[in-house]
């Protein structure tokens, strides 16, 4: 399978970054997760993220579920930069909930995040929220890119592409969502579609400001359609990223890069995926919005 690229696309790209962009493998080398590969990846913190999207209804119904879920935190969940040993925690409330909510969670050493900014500073954007904003009340991450957003709301790679850079100049951390469609998985071409939104989206992200990137891997297919992506495949998908980052950066890029799965994660399916070595948590979608079920994701069994 074949892209082909407008001139103006590749100008964007050697323009925009000072790292060149070089064509990436479209599948994963067999000797890429073999014992000798395993053992040189970099100790990388988990992180488990809960997306509220357009829920709860009302502030007292997130005020009483971000409540319920710090009582729920094991003992190895902790904040950023702690340590590796430990889980970060994030969740994202809709934008009235943010201030509220991260009153209610800071003290538990839960993080709270936005779901999407718009890339300008300030202007004649009704209904648009600037980096400055959520900065300035609290937030530590934003989401760029999820499926939602680029489906429902048709952002598209050049967007995504200055949300990130727009997150990092303003001091906080991008979840960057990527992920193929039914249709293109059902092409096979997965791996190109993941590659190619990698690449675009990171365009003009510096090697040193990857330490601030998240990458999260949603097939779109399993959103909510019942369909399940495996462990072992999502696996090797993650494993196949890190082949696109070291391409695009290096190797120490791509094995201290955190990768999460977000595809209709339960507790019934957290384990599994977490057992696997490529995978370094989840960006969890329905079950956030129960706290027991929340809770039993983020204190997964080790």
């Amino acid at each position: 399978m074949k892209f082909l690229l407008s001139s103006a696309v590749v100008t964007l790209w050697m323009a925009s970054s000072s790292d060149a962009f070089a064509p990436v493998p479209t599948t994963l080398p067999a000797s890429y997760l073999s014992s000798s590969q395993t053992a040189l990846q970099a100790n990388r913190q988990p992180i488990m993220a809960g997306n509220w999207k357009m829920n709860p209804a009302t502030e007292q119904e997130a005020l009483s579920l971000a409540g319920a879920l710090t009582k729920l935190l094991g003992e190895e969940t902790c904040a950023v930069d702690d340590s590796e040993d430990c889980t970060e925690v994030v969740i994202f409330p809709p934008h009235p909930f943010i201030s509220k909510v991260k009153d209610e969670v800071q003290e538990a050493g839960i993080t709270v995040g936005a779901q999407s900014i718009f890339f300008e500073d300030t202007g004649a954007y009704t209904g648009s929220v600037s980096a400055s904003m959520v900065k300035s009340i609290g937030v530590e991450y934003v989401l760029c890119g999820h499926s939602e957003r680029r489906t429902l709301f048709n952002d598209d790679d050049m967007a995504i592409n200055l949300k990130v850079k727009k997150v990092l100049a303003s001091g906080m951390k991008p979840i960057l969502c990527i992920g193929e469609t039914k249709e293109e998985y059902d092409l096979k071409i997965k791996n190109e579609v993941c590659a190619m939104q990698l690449s675009k989206d990171l365009v003009g992200v510096t090697k040193e400001q990857m330490k601030d990137v998240v990458i999260a891997y949603e097939p779109v297919w399993a959103i909510g359609t019942g369909l399940v992506c495996g462990a072992d495949e999502a696996n090797d998908t993650h494993g196949f990223l890190r082949t696109v980052l070291a391409n695009l950066y290096d190797d120490e890029v791509a094995q201290a890069t955190r990768i999460q799965y977000g595809g209709s994660v339960t507790p019934d399916s957290v384990d599994g995926l977490m057992s696997m070595p490529e995978i370094d948590g989840c960006l969890v979608g329905g079950a956030s919005l129960d706290a027991d079920k929340f809770g039993r994701i983020i204190n997964y069994v080790k």
